[in-house]
């Protein structure tokens, strides 16, 4: 549904995009992870027609993009981060008197559809209000609102919770979760939490290229090995130097009493570790495996790992 072929795109002397090149397939929740400034927000500018790339081409719905623009924004849903809206009017009249007629909705069914979704995204109390009196996770789902009314099969959803609170959050991402497999989405966030809840593939963008593109639980296993964390009673004195020297073990962090491996054979390091321990008469107050997060694979692969 969408392709993305060696994307281009400087801003004076900053290189936004440096040939990203990615695929969403029809249906996904696609999450796309990155942090502040690795051109997640250029790329959907790009797909929805607001932006055009210096060289690399893209498609969505099979059309490329600067062809046929008319017939594609019909098509396509559009979340900027920071929605703006006429604050004079109310939801009801933005979505039913401004939104639906772009789309050709007209009269009781444009009436209709704006009742409903906004009923959806949770502002049914709100739909006479004014939108200048709103907060920003109010204009937030009004935002939602609006890229959803005409039911498109494609949805660019920049930040869509950001500015949520907890409970926000939740229904906006189950709400989000019910579209799949009827609609496409490119999910923009930097919330590694909600992609990691409603996500079937993850891209993660660093410095404007694609490091890793994968389904969730392929990418936790492949991207990071298993980790041991061992907290002793004392300090571990010469068996740190053992833990370092053996094959297995592919690296090693301590703080204080606090010591953690990560391992590339988990059966073999839990059998010899152990034993290394109760051979130095080592107090163990705790011993766990710790499988690798979605936060684990985000900072190794953009360069930011932090030690414990």
């Amino acid at each position: 549904m969408i392709r993305i072929e060696t994307l281009v795109k400087t801003y004076g002397k900053v290189r936004a995009l440096d040939g990203l090149s990615l695929k969403v397939e029809t249906g996904a929740v696609y999450g796309f992870l990155g942090p502040n400034g690795a051109g997640k927000t250029t790329t959907l500018r790009i797909l929805s027609g607001l932006a055009r790339p210096d060289s690399g081409r893209a498609w969505v719905l099979g059309k490329e993009i600067g062809h046929n623009g008319k017939d594609l924004r019909a098509r396509i849903g559009v979340l900027p981060e920071e929605p703006a809206f006429y604050g004079w009017m109310s939801p009801r009249e933005y979505l039913r008197d401004l939104v639906a007629p772009l789309f050709h909705i007209h009269g009781r069914q444009a009436a209709l559809r704006a009742e409903a979704i906004l009923e959806k995204v949770g502002l049914k109390e709100s739909a006479g209000r004014r939108i200048s009196g709103f907060s920003r996770g109010m204009r937030q789902r009004l935002g939602l609102a609006q890229a959803l009314i005409h039911e498109p099969e494609v949805l660019l959803l920049d930040e869509p919770v950001s500015a949520l609170d907890p409970a926000g959050r939740k229904e906006i991402l189950s709400l989000i979760d019910n579209l799949r497999g009827k609609t496409t989405i490119l999910l923009s966030t930097h919330i590694l939490a909600d992609v990691d809840r409603i996500c079937d593939i993850i891209g993660i963008i660093n410095k404007g290229r694609l490091i890793v593109q994968n389904y969730r639980e392929d990418m936790l296993r492949r991207t990071l090995s298993p980790m041991l964390e061992i907290e002793l009673e004392s300090d571990p004195g010469e068996w740190l130097e053992w833990a370092q020297a053996q094959p297995f073990v592919t690296r090693c962090d301590i703080s204080n009493h606090q010591i953690r491996l990560r391992v590339t054979d988990l059966t073999k390091a839990q059998k010899n570790v152990f034993a290394s321990l109760a051979s130095q008469g080592l107090a163990v107050r705790r011993f766990e495996v710790l499988q690798p997060s979605l936060e684990d694979v985000f900072l190794s692969l953009t360069g930011k790992e932090v030690q414990p």
